[in-house]
């Protein structure tokens, strides 16, 4: 796909991940939808950065946990766009055990409103405008807190809301692409630690101790946590590259999930009459090899 004259829906839009893919489709000539809610000097400085790029971009405040005010956001990208291009459904709150502690019912629905159920409305409204346009694309945004859960290195960082809410992600990814077929391609994007995002510069990572740290990074096959620049790459992949690619999750951990088992050598081979002569002796068998 070529971004330049598109329409795109960037959630998140006005911090970290969001805002840079933001700016980035907006450098490429996408016009941005962008939606905010909290966060109010994040969203104005977003707003004034974009704004020089060009007017023509659109900010709407939205609390995309209620499905009236998303209906609403819809109407609008209809009215002024006519159609949609490109989703990036880039929405979670991710508390953290080691900032929150024990889950109550409020956060467990927070979670879940935010990390699961906004990503559903938002792509309920998206697939009639998506499927106006030539072609479309969605990005779906998970964690690998949806394999991993609370538990080895990642468990002070990943709750059990998030966890299994990006789980349903993965699921909601699969049937969504059936939805879009043939037109509209979907596909998800699983993050790891990256910086902004459960990684450094974030709450979390900056209250673990070293040793935890080191204990995560360790866990990933290469040694360290991942860039924004990083998984903007992935995303423009998934967006001009990848057409041929729907319904497929890209792990984009570093090799987290992998883990840091080592390959053992294969030994060199041994005739057959020893390895015979080693099976006898190991279950005290008559010799059998004549050896």
């Amino acid at each position: 796909m070529e971004i330049a004259n598109k329409t795109a829906l960037v959630l998140g839009a006005t911090r970290g991940i969001g805002r840079a893919i933001a700016r980035a489709l907006a450098h490429k000539g996408a016009r941005i939808v962008a939606p905010y809610f909290d966060w109010p000097e994040s969203c104005q400085e977003t707003i004034i950065e974009l704004q020089k790029i060009s007017p023509d971009h659109i900010f709407i405040k939205t609390d995309l946990r209620d499905g009236k005010q998303v209906e609403n956001l819809f109407k609008q990208i209809k009215i002024q766009c006519g159609s949609l291009d490109i989703l990036i459904n880039n929405i979670e709150r991710g508390g953290m055990p080691i900032v929150h502690g024990q889950y109550t019912d409020e956060q467990w629905e927070l979670e879940m409103n935010t990390t699961l159920k906004a990503k559903w409305h938002v792509f309920q409204h998206a697939l009639p405008l998506l499927k106006k346009a030539s072609e479309g694309v969605v990005v779906n945004f998970s964690s690998i807190a949806g394999v991993v859960g609370r538990s080895g290195p990642a468990g002070l960082i990943f709750n059990d809301a998030y966890a299994a809410a990006n789980r349903a992600v993965s699921s909601f990814n699969e049937t969504w692409a059936r939805q879009g077929a043939p037109s509209v391609r979907v596909n998800e994007l699983m993050l790891g630690f990256i910086e902004g995002r459960h990684g450094p510069g974030t709450r979390g990572w900056d209250l673990l101790s070293e040793e935890r740290q080191k204990a995560i990074e360790g866990q990933t096959l290469l040694q360290r946590t991942g860039k924004i620049t990083e998984v903007l790459d992935a995303v423009l992949f998934l967006i001009q590259d990848a057409s041929f690619m729907t319904g497929a999750r890209l792990t984009f951990d570093g090799g987290f999930l992998l883990g840091h088992d080592s390959v053992p050598e294969i030994p060199e081979r041994r005739d057959n009459l020893e390895v015979q002569a080693a099976q006898d002796i190991q279950h005290n068998r008559p010799n059998s090899s004549g050896l």
